[in-house]
């Protein structure tokens, strides 16, 4: 086999969300920097849907992920047992298929490679193929490291796009609706209105365990279109996930898990919003950095990442009451008190962004879960 080394400036390792935001924000700011990124699918970005809410972006960052917007609604709808609500924040979605567009037409031909990846260094990719990449800095986004190292439950999920027969009737998306059977525990369908008749529909559940049941799950997710009244003519694409729900852990084994002097993205890096898994504005506010710094020392993404970390304690707490403290099909009841408090509260939250005042609001008042399992939940976390 003909070994062939390619060089460059910056190499990505992996071809998902935030490996994509940076070569994106990177080669728009710095475009005599040679760029390659490697992914072992022939499309970047797999087989998904991101979305955030405005408030999740700083404005001068918004150019990153501008682009790449596919759908946009002016709010949304929350639904539960004892609340229903229409929210006026702004709802975007990202379809991975514009994500790879918009890259391919950025990046010059031939530097989006497909291989895979059998070593990694700070300063090369070797593929299995006898191509190796060398580069001036390489980042590792290639999905999560050693979750055993860290306390988690599990948000997983089935989703499906569903043509409805004559529409579906939804003006802007579900984002949760809990007034569904509460099974495996916390269970909502969150629905995307694509268009008139296309509806993304996606069923998920905060658990105790990763398995998922897909069968089990597109077959609610029909019963879900037949309690609509929808008539579904088509099931388009199909998304699965499983993600971790971060309650603790030791972060500093977390990174060392996946090597420790390797510059990290992503999941990757531990970066996402540990009550929702949301890992978009993460993703977007790192692009930003290495688009303002492109070539940072060693140990920069760490040393963000780990400050991160301690500064989110507040959500972790959260998750092990949520997960420790409710029994699984309360878990509910959480979600249904916190949407009865303040826009600007809630929009903070999902931005990571809560401030003092905040987190006091959520857990003042009359807890949906024991005092005394909650305390609990909050010691065993703490050990």
């Amino acid at each position: 086999m003909e070994k062939v080394t390619l060089d460059c400036d910056i190499a990505l390792a992996g071809g998902g969300l935030s490996a994509g935001l940076i070569a994106y924000a990177v080669s728009q700011r710095h475009p005599e920097l040679d760029l390659r990124i490697v992914d072992q699918c022939e499309k970047l970005g797999g087989n998904h849907v991101w979305s955030f809410f405005d408030s999740d972006i700083a404005p001068e960052n918004r150019w990153i992920v501008e682009p790449l917007i596919c759908h946009r609604w002016q709010g949304y709808d929350v639904q539960f047992p004892a609340r229903s609500r229409t929210l006026n924040a702004v709802y975007n979605s990202i379809e991975s298929e514009r994500l790879d567009e918009v890259l391919r037409a950025d990046l010059p031909a031939g530097h989006i490679l497909t291989g895979t990846i059998t070593d990694l260094s700070p300063t090369q990719i070797s593929l299995a193929d006898g191509r190796t990449i060398s580069a001036r800095l390489v980042i590792d986004a290639r999905g999560p490291s050693d979750l055993s190292v860290l306390q988690s439950g599990w948000q997983k999920f089935v989703g499906q796009a569903l043509t409805i027969k004559g529409g579906h009737g939804l003006l802007r998306p579900i984002v949760m609706d809990a007034t569904v059977p509460q099974i495996d525990g916390y269970r909502f369908v969150y629905c995307l209105p694509f268009d008139a008749e296309t509806v993304f529909v996606e069923d998920t559940y905060y658990s105790d365990t990763p398995d998922l049941d897909v069968p089990a799950i597109r077959a609610r997710i029909a019963d879900y279109a037949h309690a609509k009244g929808w008539s579904v003519a088509q099931t388009g694409r199909e998304e699965t996930g499983i993600l971790p729900v971060i309650i603790g852990g030791d972060f500093r084994n977390y990174w060392k898990s996946s090597g420790q002097v390797i510059e990290k993205s992503g999941l990757r890096a531990g970066l996402c919003q540990p009550v929702t898994g949301y890992s978009l504005p993460d993703a977007v506010r790192l692009a930003a950095r290495f688009a303002a710094d492109p070539l940072p020392k060693p140990g920069t993404t760490f040393s963000y990442a780990l400050k991160l970390w301690k500064a989110r304690g507040f959500y972790r707490m959260l998750d092990a009451m949520l997960f420790r403290a409710a029994a699984p099909a309360e878990r509910y009841r959480i979600l249904q008190r916190f949407y009865g408090l303040s826009e600007g509260l809630i929009a903070r939250f999902y931005a990571g962004h809560s401030t003092w005042a905040d987190k006091l609001r959520v857990l003042a008042g009359k807890p949906p879960v024991p005092i005394g399992r909650a305390i609990r939940a909050i010691l065993e976390k703490r050990q």
